[in-house]
């Protein structure tokens, strides 16, 4: 059978690997002393809170689960348009929102409806590896540019307009990011921004971890820029429900019904039974849960990346949000004597019985150094993460 040239561009997903063989040895060991913890997956260990959970059950009690417009509920777009509009003080119309199939549908349709063949398309090294694959389905290119720990690992305005050329759409950027948890600076954003305005470009900003934030200097939406910006969100990580599939994006009037159709043609609609119980999300009860969970994560990252630097494992930029830690891992590689992040990440977890991520999924940019861990778990796993590690390198 003949496999297509874009199914061969798209490389394995390796976290997703590295979770395969992490689950086989958590299996080996899971009524030992020593069960597997795992700090490699960045979804968040809190469920969807009560109320989310009861409408979805109502929905499904009252037989609201026949599809929807393509473009999502009416009433849920409006509940994300308050939400910029209480949360970061930001006037979104709901007719610019499209309710999508997770934010991975929202990228997909994002890339199809204004990437062509051989645009190429300026991202951060290291960056979301998935990212970059839509921009190859769409037979794009994505062109990773290698950033710094004084960078904060997040391109540059600078850095933008140097790669720019007549191959060049436009920008793909995360703040916060995965895997590093930094944002980009306001002012630095804005020049970004202008930079790709000014070249007829588009700027994309994937921001699924921007409730996520810990640091009021970096917790704004770049929709506050203008109309022009394109924003990627879900339901996954602040308001956890990775399983539920449902996310949304934000775009400009004119691609409205551009993605409309696209998304009718690829998806139907989001899952019925998913926004009716994301409508829940914005019930005061369940915000004020979200924020007390926000504060958890931002309690595990203050414990988990000074034990990490304690432990030699270097996190050389404080992640202001998003559940993360980039960590360089080449004097643990020293230590124990493997060769880079990737033969790393097999030692610890079949040692310490802790599963992280290698840098390798992220870019080319020195990754081999690098290791992700995720602090999207309980407080007593990351201490006990801690204990292990430091009998381990000790």
């Amino acid at each position: 059978m003949r496999i297509s040239q874009r199914a061969k561009r798209i490389e394995p997903f390796y976290v997703m690997e590295v979770a395969k063989a992490a689950s086989a040895v958590a299996a080996k060991v899971a009524q030992s002393d020593s069960p597997m913890i795992f700090l490699n997956i960045g979804e968040p260990d809190f469920t969807a809170p009560p109320l989310v959970q009861e409408a979805a059950a109502r929905a499904i009690h009252d037989g609201l689960t026949h599809y929807t417009q393509a473009t999502g509920l009416p009433e849920l777009r409006e509940r994300i348009s308050d939400w910029y509009t209480s949360h970061f003080g930001v006037y979104v119309p709901a007719s610019r929102i499209v309710i999508t199939a997770g934010a991975s549908a929202a990228l997909q349709l994002i890339c199809l409806a204004l990437i062509e063949a051989g645009d190429e398309v300026l991202m951060p090294d290291p960056s979301y590896p998935c990212n970059r694959h839509f921009v190859s389905a769409a037979d794009g290119t994505a062109v990773l540019i290698p950033t710094t720990a004084a960078e904060r690992f997040q391109l540059s305005a600078d850095k933008v307009a140097d790669a720019w050329n007549e191959k060049t759409r436009g920008v793909l950027l995360a703040s916060p990011s995965n895997p590093t948890g930094t944002s980009i600076a306001p002012d630095e954003l804005r020049r970004i921004h202008e930079v790709v305005r000014q070249r007829g470009g588009i700027t994309l900003i994937d921001e699924i971890y921007l409730g996520l934030s810990h640091d009021e200097q970096y917790g704004h939406t770049a929709l506050a820029l203008d109309d022009q910006v394109i924003s990627i969100n879900s339901f996954s990580k602040y308001f956890n429900m990775t399983g539920w599939r449902l996310g949304w994006m934000v775009v400009p009037e004119k691609l409205v019904p551009v993605i409309e159709r696209l998304a009718q043609n690829l998806f139907i609609c989001p899952s019925t039974i998913s926004q009716y119980a994301a409508l829940a999300c914005f019930e005061a009860n369940s915000l004020q849960e979200y924020e007390r969970r926000r504060a958890e994560f931002k309690a595990r990252r203050d414990y988990f990346i000074p034990a990490l630097n304690a432990l030699g494992l270097t996190v050389p930029v404080m992640p202001d949000g998003a559940f993360y830690a980039w960590a360089n891992c080449e004097g643990a590689c020293e230590k124990l004597g493997v060769n880079g992040s990737w033969d790393l990440a097999f030692e610890l977890m079949n040692r310490a019985h802790v599963a992280v991520t290698p840098g390798r999924d992220f870019g080319h940019a020195d990754t081999q150094a690098f290791i992700r861990f995720s602090t999207a778990n309980s407080m007593a796993q990351l201490h006990t993460a801690i204990d292990r590690l430091k009998a381990l390198l000790a």
